[in-house]
């Protein structure tokens, strides 16, 4: 079955940068859109940047020129490069594939069914 690790989450200063790691297994990874979304205390979760299947990636505008996704599909691993990080960043950052190669709209209903277990980010100013 579809599984999804995270990994690489940690507790960082204001300006400093991490690399999150979600690996794949039970399909063929590099056929199908992936996802970061995020979670704060008390926020909705939102969605923080995807690739398709065909690399084209999309983000947040909040995130844009900081965050780079990319994926590895040799070793089916999706990474989160985090750079000059804010203490607004700080949330459970999960990863998750959708059911096709090009990725849905942000918000679209039943988009992205299988998701990780997360990976906790904390950062302080």
């Amino acid at each position: 079955q579809v599984q999804l690790v995270e990994s690489g989450g940690d507790s960082v200063q204001a300006g400093g940068s991490l690399r999150l790691s979600c690996a794949a297994s039970g399909y063929p990874f590099s056929m199908f859109c992936m996802g970061w979304f995020r979670q704060a205390p008390g926020k909705k979760r939102e969605e923080v940047a995807t690739i398709d299947a065909y690399g084209t990636s999309t983000y947040a505008d909040d995130v844009k020129g900081r965050f780079t996704i990319s994926r590895d599909n040799a070793k089916n691993t999706l990474y989160l490069q985090m750079n000059s990080l804010k203490s607004e960043d700080t949330a459970v950052y999960y990863c998750a594939r959708d059911l096709g190669g090009y990725c849905p709209q942000p918000g679209l209903h039943n988009a992205f069914p299988y998701w990780g277990q997360g990976t906790q980010v904390t950062v302080s100013s």
